[in-house]
């Protein structure tokens, strides 16, 4: 009497032959999965080696790269997560739509490498594209790419693999030593009072705190502590709402003696509720087919009004943020602040950012940096080219200055 056949155990996988292969299956994440091999003890041994690995709660096989979509089927729902947690989406949207997707988006994931990664970048900057743009481009889909080593797709992200050669194609070319600012106190109070209101108490708190466009436009009374002289920043106007800070870090800006008198003024002048800064019109802009009116002063009708007032003073043309921002920086450094300091008060996570200002500090060469290198390099009267030692150049020198004083006594 023939045998009876062992059952096989659920989750304990099959070997069989199909042809001149063998083929193990197994369960994996409630889906049945399969794999072929050239041989018979190859595939048992995977086998064995998947089902080990499931038990222990490890992975099986790695996915296979050539079933993984493209990357332009895991940006869509990528870029939709990120719109509610990054103020910057939108602009996150236009580079993945205008310069990232018409190249990597019919792309799998494991065919992106850094050979691809640099001709993209080699080629938008042959076609004029700004190099701190090519690096935002970068930087963006790196931000994708850790998102699909998460999902499991890839193991390394691409971008990190970019040799030194090739970082240095898109580094930033800006140059805060050029960057204009009002450098004069005059400068400062002459631009100060050829605005008008309400422009010329958002400059004042710009140059004066050092607080961005957006959170100017978005400061609230209720944030302006007058008897602590600070301001806390933790809300900025972006797109006709109000939104979190850069990095969602709030922090804290002190009010200036010279600062003090004008918010006062203009608190007793609207009253002291709500925003700091309001619209004169709100039936102008905002979203009328909506009934919504506007909320907030646009940046447009500031830039504009700046730019009247630099014209009138005969100041160069500068933008909000030079005359803002970045003239406070730069007239915190040259008077001898702290750049820890003012790496808080600006918001920035590192004094890496605040290091930009250092080339203005008084000290920035040091008490003894202009006398390290000495040596004599005037010259004697006349033609002569003398090869005497300096020290006795400087000892005839001395002497021929005595006779002359002493011909002018005689005389």
């Amino acid at each position: 009497m023939p045998r009876k056949a062992r059952r096989r155990v659920w989750g304990s996988g099959t070997v069989w032959q199909r042809g001149q292969r063998w083929w193990i299956q197994w369960r994996e994440g409630g889906r049945r999965r399969a794999k072929s091999y050239t041989d018979e003890a190859t595939a048992r041994k995977v086998l064995a080696k998947i089902l080990a690995d499931i038990a222990t709660g490890k992975a099986g096989l790695p996915p296979d790269p050539t079933e993984a979509p493209t990357l332009a089927e895991l940006a869509e729902p990528w870029l939709e997560r990120r719109q509610k947690t990054h103020r910057s989406w939108r602009s996150d949207v236009g580079r993945w739509n205008g310069h990232l997707a018409p190249v990597f988006g019919g792309m799998k994931p494991g065919e992106v490498d850094a050979a691809s990664i640099r001709r993209f970048v080699e080629a938008k900057l042959a076609k004029g594209l700004a190099a701190q743009t090519v690096g935002h481009c970068v930087r963006l889909l790196s931000t994708l790419f850790a998102d699909i080593v998460e999902q499991g797709h890839v193991t390394v992200n691409p971008v990190s693999t970019l040799p030194r050669s090739c970082r240095r194609l898109f580094r930033s070319t800006y140059d805060c030593a050029s960057t204009p600012f009002l450098s004069r106190q005059e400068d400062i109070e002459r631009l100060f009072r050829a605005l008008p209101e309400p422009h010329c108490v958002i400059f004042a708190v710009g140059c004066m705190a050092g607080l961005r466009v957006g959170e100017i436009l978005g400061l609230d009374w209720k944030d302006v502590d007058f008897e602590a002289r600070r301001i806390r920043i933790h809300q900025q106007a972006q797109d006709g709402r109000l939104t979190c800070v850069k990095d969602d870090e709030p922090r804290l800006a002190p009010i200036s003696t010279s600062l003090a008198p004008v918010l006062i003024q203009w608190r007793l002048a609207t009253g002291g509720q709500g925003l700091v800064f309001q619209p004169e019109n709100p039936a102008k802009g905002g979203r009328p087919d909506l009934g919504r009116p506007a909320q907030f002063v646009r940046p447009a009708t500031v830039h504009k009004a700046l730019a009247a007032a630099l014209k009138k003073c005969g100041l160069p043309t500068m933008t909000l943020y030079q005359v803002t921002r970045h003239s406070f920086s730069s007239q915190w450094v040259m008077n001898g602040g702290s750049l820890e300091l003012l790496a808080k008060i600006l918001g920035h996570s590192s004094t890496s950012t605040s290091q930009h200002y250092a080339h203005l500090a008084p000290d920035f060469f040091g008490a003894k940096a202009h006398d390290m290198v000495t040596a004599d390099l005037s010259k004697p009267a006349g033609t002569v080219v003398s090869m005497t030692p300096v020290s006795e150049q400087r000892a005839s020198r001395t002497a021929t200055t005595q006779e002359v004083e002493a011909l002018r006594k005689l005389a």
